[in-house]
């Protein structure tokens, strides 16, 4: 039987199985793709045992079902993929040729929030991967103070949310090119001078946000690829403002928070539906102004305040699919409040801190971790300008 070698295999006679069907590409990531694909019906004379999915660049990889995860591929490089069956016979014909992507490595943006004197529409950036300063991006259509981490993110579109100072405002950046942001649309109220706390996440076509509005509980949605208003979804199910966030492809999660004092409780929502949050479990300490961020699997949660003058350095985290409370993961390099983070799903990466009224100065420090370990976070680089309570993009993440 002839073997795989980084290249396609011919067909090896009526005993093989039919090629898979339905086959496409998602991600590309810091050289990393998904292949997704159909089994076929017609098995041959044997069940499958094997698939392959290959890049046009020669890159490869197997499993024994769909998705398949390629990795090495080259930044920069457009690249097309195929996929065969295996089985005890020989391997199919080539299914047909997926869309191309262009690989690219992984970014997260931090936009807006409070500096040391004022109120900031500056958007920076950081390569997830690559430790190192943060980078100008543009800018935000309006400026805005208390924006909170989160926000949305196709991996091809980020939108950031609303906030004091730009109420009734969200803002879209595509990652594929710096530069300033462009209108959205609106909150779900359309009322732009009531106060704002909403934190948001999201899989790969739709946006949640949920906090307050006009000291309303809430949560509405939007769908990435469509701009225009954001709609009602339901309800969180203890109001509050200034969450942590994260997501699976199914799965949004909201932990602590403020509303009147500091909250430890966890929501989820079921992204793909509407309706009010169920209460997930419970933060390690109960907290405002955490940073979130997400693999596919578990959420973090890194800092916030947990009383008049107590910054904390506290990360959380928790198993998105399964239902409990919080476990303690380590600690910040500093403690810090309004807290934003990214992410590209292997590494989360915290920025801001400080915020007027509570004796802290705003921080430049950026910190990251490994999602999948737990320890103390290390030192990643600073912000090219002093922001913090800022909302977060990545162009990889959980959700998608």
């Amino acid at each position: 039987m002839p073997r795989y070698n980084g290249g396609f295999i011919g067909h090896d006679g009526p005993d093989a199985p039919d090629p898979p069907t339905g086959v496409s590409v998602s991600g590309g990531t810091d050289g990393v793709a998904s292949v997704s694909f159909t089994a076929p019906t017609d098995t041959g004379t044997s069940a499958i045992t094997n698939f392959v999915a290959t890049a046009s660049s020669g890159v490869g990889a197997a499993g024994t079902s769909s998705p398949i995860s390629v990795t090495g591929l080259t930044l920069g490089t457009e690249v097309t993929f195929r996929v065969i069956a295996q089985n005890a016979y020989g391997y199919s014909a080539p299914s047909d040729v997926t869309s191309a992507i262009t690989p690219a490595a992984g970014v997260g943006l931090f936009a807006g929030g409070p500096t040391a004197s004022s109120t900031s529409n500056h958007i920076i950036y950081i390569t997830v991967s690559t430790t190192g300063n943060a980078q100008d991006w543009g800018d935000l259509t309006v400026a805005g103070g208390s924006l909170g981490s989160g926000g949305a993110s196709s991996g091809t579109r980020g939108v950031f949310g609303i906030g004091e100072s730009r109420r009734n405002v969200y803002d879209y950046i595509t990652f594929a090119s710096a530069g300033n942001a462009v209108d959205f649309g609106d909150d779900s109220t359309g009322n732009s001078s009531g106060g704002a706390g909403m934190n948001g996440l999201s899989n790969s076509t739709r946006g949640v946000w949920g906090g307050v509005i006009d000291s309303t509980n809430k949560i509405e949605y939007i769908t990435i690829a469509n701009t225009g208003n954001a709609t009602d979804f339901g309800d969180l199910s203890v109001k509050r403002k200034a969450c942590a966030t994260g997501a699976s492809s199914t799965r949004g999660i909201w932990m602590a928070g403020i509303e009147g004092a500091n909250k430890n409780e966890i929501d989820y929502v079921t992204i793909a539906s509407t309706g009010n949050a169920t209460d997930f479990g419970d933060a390690t300490v109960a907290r405002d102004q955490p940073g979130g961020a997400s693999s596919s699997t578990r959420m973090v949660a890194g800092g916030g305040q947990s009383g008049s003058d107590s910054t904390e350095a506290t990360i959380d985290y928790i198993t998105i699919a399964s239902t409990g409370n919080a476990t303690d993961f380590g600690d910040l390099v500093t403690g810090r409040n309004k807290v934003a983070a990214v992410t590209n799903t292997t590494r989360a990466v915290f920025t801001g801190g400080g915020g007027f009224g509570n004796g802290n100065a705003a921080r430049q420090l950026i910190d990251y971790i490994t999602i999948a370990s737990t320890g103390n976070a290390s030192d990643f680089g600073d912000q090219s300008t002093e922001q913090y309570d800022s909302a977060s993009v990545s162009s990889s993440h959980g959700g998608l």
